[in-house]
C-alpha cells in the first residue's frame, strides 16, 4: 500500500498557456456538460453560500462551495470554492472573485488536481452566453450591449467576438464611466474591426442590443421590459438586473438548472414565492435546447431571457478538459499527499 499520492497543481499562468484565455475549449466543455446535465447523468448538490455580512451584507460578498460529479465520457468529480467581495477592485486593487478547483478521481475519490479557478469560472460563464446566443439569439446578430465593465464583462465580450464574426457594434455601460472607457480601449486594440461605443445610461445600451449581457454586482433590478427591443436575447449572468415584469412578459425564459435558479431570493425565486412564476412557465433548461428536446429561437421577434445561476458541472467539465491538456503537454507542478 503506497503512502504517496500525486496531485497536479495548475497555476493561472499554466492555464493561460494551455489555451485557458480562449473561448473554444470552454464552449466545447460546457456544451458537453449541459448535454450530460439534460440526460441526468450527473450529481450536483445545491451549492451553499457562506455569508458573514448579515442582513446588511452586499449580495456579491460570499464564498460558495460548488461540488459536482459529471458523468458521460468526462466521468470526474470535483469542487469549485469561489470567494467574492464586491469592493475588492476599488478598495484593494484586487479582482472581485478568486477561486480554486479540486478534481477527484471517482474510482477512489482521491484528489488528482488543484487549479486556479477564477479564470476557468469566468470563461465557462462566458461560454454559457456563447452557447445561449447560438440557440436563442437572432442568426447573424451584429450588435452586442454589455452592462458592467469589469473582468467578467471582458471575458464575455472576447468570447462572443471570437465565436461570432458578424458582430460589428459593441455598446458598453458602467456606473463607473472610467471602467467603461478602459474596457472599450482594450477591446478596440484586440478587435479593431468592431465599433465600440460607451453609453451614458444603461437604458441607451439596452435599447440598442440584439444580444444583451448583464455583468454587474447589482443588488436590485433596474432593467424594465420596455427597454428590450423585439428579438433581443438577454444573457442575465449577474441575475438581479431584470425587473420582475421581464420574466412574466418575455416570450421565453431559459435557465441552466431550475432547482439552482429557484433559490436564494433571486428574482425568479421571488416570483415563485409570490405565485407569479413556476416551472411550468419556464420554457426550458439550456441543456434541453442543446439536446434538441426543446426548441430554441423560433421567430425573429421573440424576446428570450437566459438566466443562468452557474452550475458546478460546467466548472468541473472545463477543469477536466484543462487537466487532460496539462497531462498531454507535461504542464503543471506535481504535489504529493
Amino acid at each position: 500500500m503506497s503512502n504517496r499520492h500525486e496531485i497536479l497543481y495548475l497555476s493561472k499562468q499554466d492555464i493561460i498557456e494551455l489555451g485557458g484565455e480562449r473561448s473554444a475549449l470552454y464552449v466545447e466543455a460546457v456544451s458537453k456538460a449541459l448535454t450530460i446535465h439534460s440526460k441526468g447523468d450527473y450529481f450536483q448538490p445545491l451549492k451553499p453560500y457562506l455569508r458573514t455580512g448579515g442582513k446588511d451584507g452586499h449580495i456579491a460578498d460570499r464564498i460558495i462551495a460548488m461540488p459536482a460529479h459529471v458523468g458521460g465520457d468526462i466521468a470526474i468529480s470535483g469542487l469549485k470554492w469561489i470567494g467574492s467581495k464586491h469592493d475588492n477592485p476599488a478598495r484593494r486593487q484586487m479582482e472581485r472573485a478568486s477561486a480554486l478547483i479540486i478534481l477527484n478521481d471517482p474510482a477512489t475519490n482521491y484528489p488528482i488536481a488543484i487549479m486556479e479557478g477564477s479564470l476557468i469560472s469566468g470563461m465557462r460563464t462566458a461560454a454559457v452566453t456563447v452557447i445561449g446566443a447560438r440557440y436563442l439569439a437572432r442568426e447573424g446578430f451584429g450588435s452586442v450591449s454589455v452592462i458592467g465593465c469589469g473582468v467578467i464583462a471582458k471575458m464575455q465580450i472576447v468570447s462572443l467576438l471570437e465565436q461570432f464574426g458578424l458582430v460589428r457594434t459593441l455598446h458598453l455601460f458602467d456606473l463607473n464611466a472610467a471602467a467603461a472607457r478602459q474596457l472599450a480601449q482594450e477591446i478596440r486594440l484586440q478587435f479593431p474591426h468592431v465599433e465600440v461605443r460607451t453609453e451614458e445610461t444603461a437604458q441607451q445600451a439596452v435599447r440598442q442590443a440584439e444580444v444583451l449581457v448583464t455583468a454587474t454586482v447589482a443588488a436590485e433590478p433596474y432593467i424594465p421590459f420596455e427597454w428590450l427591443a423585439k428579438g433581443t436575447f438577454v444573457s442575465n449572468i449577474s441575475i438581479m438586473d431584470l425587473h420582475k415584469d421581464v420574466f412574466t412578459r418575455v416570450d421565453k425564459v431559459v435557465v441552466d438548472d431550475w432547482e439552482q435558479s429557484n433559490r436564494e431570493k433571486k428574482v425568479i425565486n421571488q416570483l415563485v414565492l409570490e405565485g407569479k412564476f413556476s416551472k411550468e412557465q419556464l420554457h426550458a433548461e439550456l441543456g434541453q435546447v442543446l439536446a434538441g428536446d426543446r426548441p430554441g429561437r423560433e421567430t425573429e421577434d421573440e424576446i428570450i431571457v437566459l438566466n443562468p445561476m452557474g452550475m458546478a458541472v460546467e466548472d468541473i467539465a472545463s477543469a477536466a478538459f484543462l487537466y487532460e491538456k496539462a497531462l498531454s503537454a507535461g504542464r503543471g507542478t506535481r504535489l504529493w499527499l
